[in-house]
């Protein structure tokens, strides 16, 4: 009886053991599929085609090589991936691939949100007015000096950050990077500090302090 008591509470612990190891094992399994990825620039200068309509990525008379990946290629297809909503807070943007995505994210109903530096939307270049002409809704940051942030904000789950501009000349000549990641702990205080500058920006409440217009409709 004695022995069978033995083997039954070894049995026990041995199962408990292996219970345990196995939670472990998919914690640890769990928190390796978590996205962390660093790009750097500039970028392979490359047609970008075969990343707006994968079904006829050659369709395109662009003189640029062909199904290239590159950073900006990724770039791209991690902004794309949006499937409710992107948050962009970026200080200059004029690149027209960019643009592009951001207005094929807006044709898709996908809610885009953007905050710019109220000084560098009105620069020449800016695709800033073509955003705003398609619906999408922006705010002015007038506050400071300069709204120098660079972020995007994807469905609330994944960040782009880092040194890039969405410009033309930050893509394919200056030395930048960025770094994506699905870590709450950094998604979060990016997406607390988009919410805090989209409040304090909002041009029914701030017009005047702002420079802009009313006719933003969250």
């Amino acid at each position: 009886m004695w022995t069978v008591s033995v083997l039954s509470l070894g049995a026990a612990v041995a199962v408990s053991l292996s219970v345990e190891l196995l939670c472990r094992f998919l914690h640890r399994s769990k928190r390796s599929r978590t996205l962390n990825e660093v790009l750097f620039f500039p970028s392979k200068v490359a047609c970008m085609e075969h990343v707006f309509s994968p079904a006829s990525p050659h369709s395109s008379h662009c003189p640029l090589p062909h199904g290239v990946e590159t950073s900006f290629s990724r770039l791209l297809r991690f902004i794309l991936s949006a499937s409710s909503s992107l948050d962009l807070c970026m200080f200059s943007f004029s690149n027209m691939d960019l643009c592009r995505a951001v207005l094929e994210l807006h044709r898709r109903r996908v809610t885009v949100r953007i905050l710019v530096d109220k000084h560098y939307s009105v620069i020449t270049g800016s695709q800033i007015g073509a955003l705003r002409n398609a619906g999408i809704c922006v705010h002015n940051v007038g506050r400071y000096v300069h709204m120098h942030h660079k972020f995007a904000v994807v469905d609330n789950r994944l960040l782009i950050t880092g040194s890039l501009n969405w410009t033309l000349a930050a893509v394919q000549s200056n030395s930048e990077n960025i770094i994506i990641t699905e870590e709450p702990a950094l998604v979060r205080p990016f997406m607390r500090e988009f919410s805090r500058l989209w409040a304090d920006n909002d041009p029914s409440q701030n017009a005047p302090l702002t420079g802009q217009t009313l006719d933003c409709i969250d």
